[in-house]
């Protein structure tokens, strides 16, 4: 699957990752869209850069990426994030192939566990608060859909016990830019992200470093693994 002659430009956007601490751990926010099937996508609340969240002119910059997130947030879910700390994890940008393209930054901000939320009934049609295992579990069994940017986040938010934890660690990791280079398996798509060995050349089978996500009839499977020169 090679980049379109004449791609799309991405249009800004930003989303925020919202977790908290419920009685089995760290719990984070999904919403299920309005314009898919019953089993179909569930998000993290947010959406595109209005002319209204462009901070100095740059409708590109992360500040307006923030606000649009902040806004979203308040629109799909009626929670408001004035006063919350909100720090990137994470940039992801549509591949070159599809029609619509969007480049946006992911935000992580946790909230207390009694905050009330109240989706739009537009944009978005119920939410439910998971822990990263149990989202992930019910997309494996086909119960509803995660997209890819989804899928990744909640598989790093899965390696902490707490929201505390989560917002002290992953923010503190290089931030990932995103840019998926889909190719065609048998039984579905394999995206390759910057950092696995076979990126630049659009190998799978190139050995060394794994950055990639393999969404196949069988499953979906996240490999991120470095290697040294030794190895």
């Amino acid at each position: 699957m090679q980049a379109t002659a004449n791609p799309a430009t991405p249009r800004p956007s930003g989303t925020a990752v919202l977790v908290r601490d419920g009685d089995a751990g760290l719990e984070v926010l999904l919403l299920h869209r309005a314009d898919k099937a019953a089993h179909g996508d569930w998000v993290f609340p947010g959406g595109k850069v209005e002319p209204a969240d462009v901070v100095d002119g740059d409708a590109g910059s992360v500040e307006s990426a923030l606000r649009a997130a902040i806004r979203e947030t308040q629109e799909e879910a009626g929670v408001d994030l004035a006063g919350i700390a909100l720090p990137p994890i994470a940039r992801w940008i549509t591949p070159e192939i599809r029609p619509k393209r969007f480049d946006t930054w992911f935000f992580l901000g946790a909230l207390e566990a009694d905050r009330a939320v109240v989706v739009c009934n537009s944009e978005m049609t119920e939410y439910r608060w998971l822990t990263p295992g149990a989202a992930l579990d019910l997309h494996h069994a086909k119960e509803f859909a995660l997209a890819p940017p989804q899928f990744v986040t909640l598989s790093w938010l899965a390696e902490f016990a707490s929201a505390e934890r989560a917002l002290h660690e992953l923010p503190r990791r290089a931030l990932v830019t995103f840019r998926p280079r889909p190719l065609r398996l048998e039984g579905g798509l394999c995206f390759l992200y910057d950092g696995d060995a076979g990126y630049e050349a659009r190998d799978l089978a190139l050995p060394g470093a794994r950055h990639r996500l393999s969404m196949l009839v069988s499953g979906t499977t996240y490999e991120w693994r470095r290697t040294t020169l030794s190895e």
